[in-house]
């Protein structure tokens, strides 16, 4: 039986599913640390339904996609989508941005796959922008055309961080000091909030005794922790700062959506937090971003939806 297939990779999961008609299923997910290739972890997947023919599929992919040559950003895996294709025996093969993906998933998302954070109300059919931090920061905008929604991936993530406040400029210094760059990636993403947690630390002469940003967030939300509690409330302002950034580069009034797999754990929290503020806080700008909306995906599976809209989109056969 002939069959399509939609993959969604990070730099941590690859998470693979049917397709049909745009909509997903048998989903699975896989640590690409598992795999040598990602030949390999795809092959698993198909093995799992051997009495499916796949025959075209998309791919999802953190990291730019310029050309043949696929290289990702944060992992090891390196491929050609021609020999790809070849190799899994496909008769039609694409490879996309993640956050090209993520684009996508935003007009198929319901009420209980988005949850608004602040005021603002979306104007039907203007530009959104869409990002989320995780392993690490993707970005992309989606605009209509007379052709429908058209997808405008970038590597916005890799922007330099822009210090606003005197916990930003202290983040902002600590890692000038241990890279020579600040990009925003390193302070929006899971090691992010881990290099927030050590650069207050140090501006504030307070011990930095955890490592892992998952128990940093875990201290910051029970409250056990000061200095996680402060690492957890700034990394939600530079998120705010971020996302009003992105309204404003591209007239966003169709609403700006936080993807990623981290900012869905903490809703309630940044519901409560400076994100909303920090979003607005554009000086002359600020009557203009306040009507804008801000949302957290929480489906776990845009990407998945995203590229399934994609092959939907661009493969008929």
């Amino acid at each position: 039986m002939a069959a399509r297939f939609v993959a969604d990779v990070g730099g941590t999961n690859i998470r693979l599913a049917q397709e049909v008609n745009g909509q997903v299923s048998n989903i699975k997910k896989y640590l690409c640390a598992d795999y040598a290739t990602i030949d390999d972890a795809i092959k698993t997947y198909f093995a799992e339904f051997s009495d499916l023919q796949f025959e075209s599929g998309c791919i999802a992919i953190a990291c730019p996609v310029q050309g043949d040559a696929i290289r990702m950003t944060n992992h090891h895996w390196q491929f050609s989508i021609s020999a790809l294709e070849e190799s899994l025996g496909l008769q039609w093969l694409a490879v996309i941005n993640d956050f090209k993906s993520v684009a996508h998933s935003v007009p198929a998302l319901g009420e209980g796959q988005k949850i608004q954070v602040g005021p603002g109300k979306a104007v039907a059919d203007e530009n959104i922008a869409v990002f989320g931090p995780g392993t690490g920061l993707g970005v992309a905008h989606l605009t209509m055309t007379e052709q429908g929604w058209k997808a405008l991936p970038g590597e916005g993530g890799h922007v330099s961080f822009a210090p606003v406040d005197e916990y930003d400029f202290a983040i902002w210094h600590f890692l000038n000091d241990k890279f020579g760059y600040v990009d925003t990636e390193e302070v929006i993403s899971g090691r992010g909030i881990g290099h927030i947690y050590q650069a207050l630390a140090a501006h504030l002469g307070k011990p930095a005794e955890l490592t892992d940003p998952a128990d940093i967030t875990a201290k910051a939300l029970d409250k056990s922790c000061e200095l996680c509690e402060q690492t957890l409330a700034q990394f939600c302002r530079v998120l705010g700062s971020f996302a009003g950034n992105l309204a404003l580069t591209m007239a966003t009034t169709g609403g700006v959506f936080v993807g990623g797999g981290i900012a869905p754990r903490f809703v309630d929290y940044l519901q409560e937090s400076d994100f909303r503020a920090r979003f607005e806080a554009k000086g002359r700008f600020k009557a203009y971003v306040e009507t804008i909306p801000t949302y957290v995906i929480t489906e776990p599976d845009h990407g998945l939806l995203g590229a399934a809209a994609y092959l939907e989109q661009h493969f008929k056969g």
